[in-house]
């Protein structure tokens, strides 16, 4: 290919991915709104091909993205964040819908959270249950996707004896891993066994090390000893010493490093089904609002009384 070829083929490939960019804004700003954008920093940062959320747009220019029905489910989940943002923590429900429909049991959101949190092995904070139901040869199987359901009334919560689980002002159950003495009174008490305990594992213990090799032990392992980042802050794991969130109880917490960027949490955007769905309840508009209303909804163990967040379609 000649050098004008390549730079034909180059330049149609950046006018193609700026042009899907502004077609996704004018999706969810409209004629009105693209046009302000441009005049803010973060049009700027479109021109420059930086990437850049549409809360950080919707943040900077003061527009509430339009509700687009038809939009596809990722785009619509987008902009109901970014309207949820512009609102006072304390004004914010945040609840996630899973449609049992839809899920096909390819674990993907498992791996994402796993991959996301950096998560060692024992510690998951999204299994996918799995249920064979019928008998042979009418038989089935059905999947379960059980993140943390960040309950309104949390077991949890009251027997933790130092306070280091509780409930912040968006309604999520956090972790005070520093505060946290590993008692797992915690682990007990919740109905839905949606915590695990972080023993400090790697998956690279036992594996050889051998000359000749690719990665061994070594190698790998340095990955394992980075640092995780969860709740704002970051966590060493040093080898040979016990540091949190080593020996505390650890859970799901809706991605919310992710939440508070304007970025969805990563099982949500990874789900292959678009079986997954998260947002503001308390947006009459969010998507999320519409799902929890349909009379095919429900939640596991209401008879508990827990109030969960996280709804069911079936």
């Amino acid at each position: 290919m000649s050098q004008v070829d390549e730079k034909t083929t180059t330049t149609g490939t950046v006018d193609a991915v700026d042009s899907n960019r502004r077609n996704f804004l004018l999706t969810l700003f409209g004629t009105a709104g693209l046009a302000a954008i441009a005049a803010t920093p973060a049009g700027k940062m479109l021109d420059e091909q930086t990437d850049v959320s549409v809360f950080t747009i919707a943040q900077q220019t003061g527009l509430v993205p339009e509700i687009d029905t038809d939009a596809d489910v990722i785009t619509r989940m987008n902009g109901d964040l970014a309207r949820a943002l512009q609102k006072q923590p304390g004004e914010r429900r945040w609840v996630m819908v899973i449609d049992l429909r839809k899920c096909v049991g390819c674990h993907a959101c498992t791996i994402a959270c796993v991959a996301e949190n950096k998560l060692p092995p024992g510690v998951v904070y999204r299994p996918v249950l799995e249920e064979e139901w019928g008998v042979y040869p009418n038989v089935g199987r059905r999947f379960v996707p059980r993140p943390c359901m960040q309950c309104e009334n949390p077991p949890c919560v009251p027997v933790c004896p130092v306070g280091a689980t509780y409930t912040n002002e968006e309604g999520i159950v956090e972790m005070n891993y520093e505060r946290c003495i590993g008692c797992r009174y915690c682990i007990t008490a919740c109905p839905y066994s949606a915590r695990t305990s972080d023993f400090g594992f790697t998956y690279t213990e036992g594996t050889p090390i051998a000359e000749g090799l690719i990665m061994g032990q070594s190698i790998a392992d340095d990955y394992e000893r980075a640092s995780n980042f969860e709740y704002g802050k970051e966590y060493a794991r040093p080898e040979g010493k016990r540091s949190s969130p080593i020996g505390n109880a650890r859970k799901c917490h809706f991605c919310q490093h992710r939440i508070k960027e304007g970025i969805l949490p990563a099982c949500v955007t990874t789900c292959i089904g678009r079986a997954t769905y998260f947002g503001d309840a308390n947006d009459p508009e969010a998507l999320v609002t519409e799902l929890i209303a349909s009379p095919n909804v429900m939640r596991l163990k209401e008879e508990l009384g827990t109030e969960p967040r996280v709804y069911y379609l079936s």
